[in-house]
């Protein structure tokens, strides 16, 4: 093990401590170690596909509420994902759960270890590791308030004089808290709010007690570790403070760690930011086994504003596939905003704008980050995204529905994983109430919804969250039975003449299966000429999601606005009842 660890611990830590660290790291695995601890390049294939959701997302007013989602995932989305992303389920002081109390325990009001436990049965979890800060409530910092061990040595301070200006932000909000201690005040680092205190890495122990939390979490049935908000780990004065090589380098151990006690668990990076900075979180192929694919929401959003496929090309283009044994995890909603730092230099001003001022006409609210020069610039949109396509830049029209099915059938068709918010399967619309009751622009896309009233919702096949859920799960079935869409399957980008159209070529890894995934981004018919396709005159070929077999290769296809086709030359079907009738 040393051969592993011992190297990385000496990036970080003086030698010595290197030494140490190694011997503990060791005793707190050795009972758990796999056989082989060898890399499994098998994690996934094409069958997988993730929810996210927070623990109450769905209530009943009655039980606890991870049991009303055990029921609810059970009943209604058994046969459609394989995964599930439940957001931070621990007692937490702040920011919807991410400001964590006790990261060992379980919401009492969410439910228990045994709800979380049944969910893993089920599907693989992933669970969140919030690894940047902590709950000014938690053990660690009132230990802290009161110089007492450990946690009195757990945080950062620093003087409130001191240049910190290169230090990137998230938010508004100041980067140092006075807080009163038993030695007087100290300036605790906070980077996120006054509620979440950043922890001090550059000491070893607080390093062994992420490693325990981790281990806990493998103990309960995690699949998937999502190290949140891990850019902003490691801190050294005179630096912007992010994507340091200490931080790299403890993404770097725990995947050293995982590997080691179970191959087929899979860490996540969250880090919200340009995508070149993102991409770095595979380092070489021995980082991040997946990293969110940030610039997707807003590229698509814009594309699908303006009807155009122009960026949305140059960015597929610039995308290098991911490495061997790591995946893109595509998303194109979540919990938090649609970000737009990742739409840094990829749209002209004047779409950036056209997006922003569609968004806010829309219902939407636009949250700001703090550059370092004092000024301010759009940090997110926040929206629903169902309510966010219910337009175009030119204003709201009758496709809703249909733009937003366009914008999952993209997402499930590229290279990665594709994981679904609960409130775009729920075509859930903006939560302006809570909003208001909490103050806070990212509760307009985390409603909770009464179950009930839901599915009484989905009973009604003419209510757009029956429509939406219905064909979304036709089509995740479909897709989960492709096996060019393997997460690591050939992508290339196809260049149509009508810029309204987007399309892609998937190839399976044993090249006998070919997708052309086709899109009119636009509120117009549009023309696909299949010859532009080049397919293969001596295969048939059929659209996966109509059933359209198409008997010639040189004819003009009409598509509908926002209709997408999956023209393939072989199709896999192990569910006769999700695919359409060959027409």
């Amino acid at each position: 093990m040393s051969d592993n660890i011992k190297p990385l611990l000496s990036k970080v830590y003086p030698e010595e401590t290197a030494n140490w660290l190694t011997a503990e790291i060791f005793s707190l695995i050795q009972h758990t170690l796999c056989p082989s601890g060898r890399e499994n390049l098998k994690k996934w294939n094409y069958d997988n596909v993730l929810l996210i959701t927070y623990g109450d997302s769905i209530v009943d007013g009655d039980r606890a509420p991870l049991a009303v989602l055990a029921e609810f995932l059970e009943n209604h989305l058994q046969d459609t994902i394989t995964g599930v992303h439940i957001l931070p389920f621990f007692p937490y002081s702040s920011d919807d759960g991410f400001a964590i109390i006790d990261y060992l325990q379980v919401n009492s009001e969410l439910g228990s270890w045994d709800d979380v436990r049944r969910i893993a049965s089920h599907f693989n979890l992933m669970v969140d590791l919030v690894v940047n800060h902590v709950s000014s409530q938690h053990q660690w910092f009132q230990q802290f308030k009161q110089q007492q061990k450990p946690g009195c040595d757990y945080f950062i301070t620093a003087d409130p004089s001191a240049d910190l200006s290169q230090v990137v932000r998230p938010r508004s909000t100041p980067l140092l808290t006075p807080v009163e201690t038993v030695d007087g005040v100290k300036h605790v680092w906070s980077t996120f709010s006054a509620d979440q205190v950043d922890v001090n890495f550059e000491n070893p122990d607080v390093l062994l007690e992420y490693i325990k939390i981790i281990l806990a979490y493998v103990e309960a049935g995690a699949r998937y570790i999502r190290l949140d908000a891990v850019g902003f780990l490691w801190k050294q004065r005179g630096t912007n403070c992010m994507h340091l090589p200490e931080t790299h380098a403890i993404v770097r151990l725990f995947r050293e760690i995982l590997q080691l006690i179970d191959p087929g668990i899979a860490i996540i990076t969250e880090t919200n930011v340009p995508n070149r900075e993102n991409l770095s979180y595979f380092g070489n192929r021995n980082e991040a086994h997946m990293i969110y694919n940030f610039s997707l929401p807003p590229l698509l959003l814009n594309a699908l504003m303006q009807g155009r496929s122009d960026h949305l090309k140059t960015w597929m283009m610039s995308m290098p596939p991911a490495p061997i044994g790591c995946a893109y995890f595509n998303f194109t909603a979540s919990h938090d905003g649609i970000g737009m730092r990742p739409a840094e230099g990829l749209l002209t001003d004047d779409e950036y704008q056209e997006l922003l001022t569609a968004m806010r006409n829309f219902g939407g609210k636009i949250s700001m980050r703090t550059r370092p020069d004092g000024s301010e610039s759009p940090y997110e949109i926040n929206i629903s995204l169902f309510d966010a396509l219910k337009g175009t830049a030119k204003g709201e029209d009758q496709w809703q529905v249909e733009r937003f099915l366009c914008s999952q059938t993209i997402m499930m068709a590229l290279e990665g994983i594709p994981a679904f918010y609960i409130h775009s399967l729920l075509a859930s619309h903006n939560n302006t109430n809570g909003v208001k009751a909490t103050g806070h622009n990212r509760a307009i896309n985390r409603s909770k919804w009464d179950l009930p009233a839901l599915e009484a919702a989905l009973a009604d096949p003419a209510s757009p969250h029956a429509k939406v859920l219905t064909e979304m799960k036709r089509l995740i079935k479909i897709r989960r039975q492709q096996t060019a869409f393997h997460p690591n399957a050939t992508q290339y980008t196809l260049h149509p003449l009508n810029s309204a159209l987007f399309a892609f070529w998937r190839q399976s890894l044993t090249r006998d299966q070919s997708i052309f995934s086709v899109h009119n981004l636009s509120n117009q018919p549009q023309e696909l000429r299949l010859h532009d396709l080049n397919l293969v005159s001596t295969d048939d070929w059929y659209d996966l999601i109509s059933g359209h077999r198409f008997t010639d290769t040189d004819v003009v296809y009409p598509l509908q606005p926002y209709q997408s086709v999956w023209i393939t030359n072989k199709i896999n079907s192990a569910h006769d009842d999700t695919m359409p009738t060959l027409l």
